[in-house]
């Protein structure tokens, strides 16, 4: 199938996106169009308008600073993946990226039509939940600040409204000793995500976040579960028993299958953590 007819524009300045975005109601921003544009192929998506963010500069700028690292919504996948973003989280973000479906959908698809698209599946709203990273949004009242947390509403639902644009991301950044597990499973290379986990310590004995991804509408962490692994001497089997509490208590309609696989995915997350 081929989309049906709709105004295109390639604006030049952030400021003329957030115009155009305001001259009608059903309009779609095209960032690396890894999703959009099958859905405009498969006419699920039926925009009146599209604009494309590619030309704006403004959204592909990437910062350090002492206490964090600013990613421009337009950094994409194999940007990270071959490591031309500051490498603060000791090789995490390198990692992540190079999971995420094929390398011609990576060299395209950015970190910010990613979230947007809020995806229960993605990787990367697993990633800044766990680090307590915030957006920074341009619409028709100027600019705000949002956590992930609360951006992300549910599946494919986030607090956007027509005229809001992800500028990027402030991703605070951990200390020297952190150590990281990233676990995910698959049913094959490429394919989306049945369970994703990811699970920091801020050093040896320090404290832990673990965040799941793919099991419910949207990332959780895992309270129980991180207060188990700060006690060092925990063996697997204690952990297990604050991981099934933490699946019962977010994502309660989960199978007796599902139980068991993301279990073993927290599980092998942290023991890839405390490798380190």
């Amino acid at each position: 199938m081929k989309p049906p007819p709709f105004q295109y524009h390639d604006p030049k300045t952030l400021a003329e996106a957030v115009g155009l975005l305001g001259t009608l109601d059903n309009a779609k921003l095209l960032a690396g169009g890894q999703s959009l544009m099958p859905m405009l192929a498969l006419r699920v998506a039926l925009p009146d308008l599209l604009v494309d963010l590619s030309r704006l500069d403004d959204l592909k700028i990437v910062t350090r600073t002492p206490d964090s690292v600013w990613l421009g919504a337009l950094t994409t996948h194999a940007a990270i993946e071959d490591g031309e973003t500051p490498d603060v989280f000791n090789g995490l973000m390198r990692a992540i990226a190079g999971q995420i479906s094929y390398r011609a959908v990576r060299n395209h698809g950015t970190i910010g039509g990613s979230v947007a698209l809020a995806d229960p599946a993605a990787d990367w709203p697993v990633f800044l939940s766990t680090f307590g990273a915030t957006l920074r949004i341009v619409g028709r009242n100027g600019v705000r600040v949002q956590s992930i947390d609360d951006f992300i509403q549910g599946p494919y639902e986030t607090t956007l409204s027509t005229g809001d644009i992800i500028m990027g991301f402030d991703i605070p950044a951990p200390p020297a000793s952190f150590r990281w597990g990233f676990s995910k499973v698959a049913r094959k290379s490429g394919a989306f995500a049945q369970s994703l986990a990811v699970v920091v310590a801020a050093g040896k004995g320090g404290p832990v976040k673990a965040v799941l991804g793919a099991a419910g509408p949207k990332p959780r962490a895992l309270v129980a579960t991180a207060a188990q692994l700060e006690i060092p001497d925990s063996s697997e089997q204690d952990i297990r028993v604050p991981i099934r509490a933490d699946l019962n208590a977010y994502f309660g309609e989960l199978d007796d299958y599902q139980k068991r696989m993301h279990t073993a995915n927290v599980l092998h997350a942290a023991r890839n953590m405390r490798a380190q």
